[in-house]
């Protein structure tokens, strides 16, 4: 009886040491843990910023204990507990850093810090259009009354789909196209087409850039060259002050005839302009010195071309403010005109401005949050990057205004002609148009990043070049954009530039916007689509919508409110769809046309575009819409035009265990407002209400 008595004791006290043991090793992993998670606020440099890469234990590998092989053979000796388990710790540890470098998903790159991610993603909302477009926009279309319009579709459209794709960059960790493939094998066109835009887009946009070059080097010269018209040599060996210039103004000409080279229309494309050809191939060439360096070598160029602009800006605001009559343009700029907001065209102009000024459907923000850790706040980014861009629009409309008074001019006319009129007057006007055109390439750059980055991006998830490094892809990619990009070295070359700008970068992002809300507001999380016939009408059943939601709280820690989730499924997919459909009757009912030059009055006249641009517009829309239905139709084919791949690593578990995440229970008014259904699913009408049945787990 006391030997059994004995055995028990004994055999208590291993439960009781094994028992700790496990308890402490718990602590020990969620402490572990816990460091490991890279707080998105984080400025320490003592982690890479990225480090979630390495640092989560996958969901799929086994748990601690199974590692250990813990049972009742593996108890510690009274009184050497912690030196066996910091041993067992260590090669637990050791064990982890080995499988942890064998996982292919690991080696994707990472920002060096959260600064690094938000100037770069700020860098690529704010644009060239910031300067020039916005401000004609709010003067045109009723002053101060124009922001009325302009912040509501910045919170019905804007903000939505920027959050929509800084949240699932980030939680798929893919380009454009491997995203969109992910959330449905059918979509994976979606990221198809925003790579073609995006490379479209990048070969017009880069050119801006090789005209700043121009004029930025021959800012440095005293006087401007276009600070007065230049004389011409007759015949009788002569000099006279150039005619054209005389009818026109120094600015004009020097912009027209010098820069541009321009022909009469874009039909006479007459000789190639070397200088233009030039600067294009210097510009692409600085674009891939830039992006080679890859995001974790290229903070200080972030650094630079992200925060040097609004120097500029404050400068010129200073100086700005000191101009006599500065007041009165700003003043015409902001004035409301509230008989205009009852305008459709207004509407549609704030909608279109808030749309691409923030770079959205373009595959960039998607690629840059896909190098976030997993536990970053993306809807503060969102918040962040989004209020930045629409406050830099409006600071630099009363920066333009004030120096340029109340004239009026869109596009690149505001800053090749107005801007550079009103730099002549200031006094040390080399200065000046040195820093403005410094301003413009560093504004201009960084957002090529972005686009840029897209496509890269993309073609690197696609493994369509499995055995050759980013760096050599990237430069392919800038040298086959260099050489189309020539089309513009001409005197036609800026009229094809506005025809691309008209076209290329407008409906079609539109479109792949509406399909982005589609997936993931009705298809993300969903395995198979079924297809519902019930009274004649197509319903599409999903998976909870809630997927989405709770994909972002395992990220940020909290979830999104009620108002993302009816602008995703809901109000942002109508805005778009209001918007694209009044283009297009206004298109169909007021034409298009382009400015073409006219040497003899010295002004630009409209002229309709002729059929053939007319047919190349249509085949730039095409050419990257057609990759949304068509990838889908060959799909159910059985053709595989992006083949499937593994799902990037990402740790839900850690995650939810370290916020603390309990699995959600839609609310009446989600029941009510998503058509949740018993079954857990949710359509476009409104569900049978009755007792909601609990939803099969994924592996089920």
């Amino acid at each position: 009886m006391a030997n059994t008595a004995h055995l028990f004791r004994r055999q208590s006290s291993r439960d009781l040491i094994q028992q700790a043991t496990v308890r402490s090793l718990d602590e020990l992993e969620l402490r572990e843990l816990r460091s490991r998670l890279v707080r998105a606020e984080n400025g320490s440099q003592n982690v890479v910023y990225g480090a979630t890469n390495q640092a989560f234990i996958s969901d799929d590998d086994p748990p601690m204990g199974r590692i250990l092989d813990i049972g009742p053979s593996a108890a510690c000796p009274p009184g050497k507990d912690t030196q066996k388990l910091a041993m067992q710790a260590s090669i637990v540890s050791q064990q982890q850093d080995a499988a942890i470098v064998e996982r292919p998903e690991d080696e994707r790159e990472s920002w060096d810090s959260k600064w690094t991610f938000l100037l770069a993603t700020i860098g690529y909302a704010v644009g060239l259009g910031n300067v020039w477009r916005f401000p004609y926009l709010a003067q045109k279309n009723g002053g101060g009354a124009f922001l009325v319009p302009y912040f509501v579709m910045l919170l019905l459209q804007g903000l939505p789909i920027f959050y929509l794709e800084l949240a699932i960059g980030q939680r798929l960790r893919k380009g454009a196209i491997g995203v969109w493939h992910e959330v449905s094998a059918y979509l994976g066109g979606i990221g198809i087409s925003s790579a073609f835009v995006s490379y479209i887009v990048a070969l017009y946009y880069n050119t801006i850039i090789a005209w700043c070059l121009i004029y930025l080097l021959h800012s440095f010269e005293s006087p401007l060259p276009w600070a007065e018209c230049p004389k011409r040599l007759f015949n009788n060996f002569t000099y006279d002050i150039e005619p054209e210039c005389v009818v026109s103004s120094p600015t004009k000409y020097y912009w027209y005839r010098e820069t541009l080279q321009v022909s009469p229309s874009v039909n006479e494309p007459e000789e190639i302009n070397y200088t233009v050809a030039l600067a294009l191939i210097t510009a692409w060439s600085l674009v891939y010195l830039c992006m080679v360096q890859g995001i974790t070598e290229s903070s200080k160029i972030v650094y630079i071309t992200a925060i040097f602009p609004y120097v500029v800006l404050i400068i010129f605001f200073f100086r700005g403010i000191t101009l006599k009559g500065a007041s009165d343009g700003i003043a015409h700029l902001f004035t409301p005109r509230w008989e205009s907001i009852l305008e459709p065209v207004v509407w549609l102009e704030a909608g279109t401005q808030i749309f691409f000024s923030l770079g959205l459907a373009f595959g960039g923000l998607i690629a840059f949050s896909s190098y976030n850790p997993a536990n970053n706040n993306c809807y503060r980014d969102a918040l962040v990057v989004s209020v930045t861009n629409c406050s830099t629009s409006m600071f630099a409309g009363v920066v333009v205004f004030s120096v340029i008074g109340f004239k009026s001019a869109s596009g690149t006319g505001l800053a090749f002609i107005i801007f550079t009129e009103a730099i002549n007057q200031f006094p040390a006007a080399q200065l000046w148009a040195v820093l403005f055109f410094l301003m413009l390439f560093t504004l201009g750059i960084d957002s090529q990043f972005g686009t840029l980055e897209g496509v890269s991006t993309s073609l690197m998830d696609m493994k369509l070049f499995p055995n050759i490094p980013k760096e050599m892809v990237t430069g392919g990619l800038c040298m086959s954009c260099c050489v189309l990009s020539l089309c513009f070295a001409n005197g036609a070359g800026s009229y094809i530039f506005q025809l691309m700008d008209s076209f290329a970068g407008s409906y079609t992002l539109l479109i792949i916007a509406f399909f982005e809300c589609i997936g993931v507001s009705y298809i993300y999380g969903l395995k198979r689509l079924v297809l519902l016939w019930h009274r004649s009408i197509a319903v599409f059943l999903c998976h909870v919508f809630d997927r989405f939601a709770d994909d972002i709280e395992l990220m940020t820690g909290s979830r999104p409110s009620l108002y993302w989730m009816l602008c995703w499924k809901y109000i942002s997919p109508i805005a778009m769809i209001t918007i694209l459909v009044a283009s297009f009757l206004e298109l169909a009912s007021e034409g298009s046309s382009y400015p073409g030059w006219n040497a003899l009055t010295g002004t630009t006249d409209r002229l309709e575009w002729p059929h053939w641009c007319i047919v190349v517009a249509i085949l730039l829309i095409l050419v990257s819409i057609l990759w949304i239905p068509g990838v889908a139709i060959l799909r159910l084919c059985g053709i595989n035009v992006i083949e499937d791949s593994e799902p990037a690593w990402f740790p839900s578990a850690e995650l939810r265990d370290v916020h603390g995440i309990v699995p959600h229970e839609p609310t009446d008014i989600e029941i009510s407002l998503f058509c949740i259904r018993a079954d857990g699913s949710e359509g476009l009408f409104c569900p049978t209400y009755g007792p909601r049945e609990q939803p099969l787990d994924e592996e089920e």
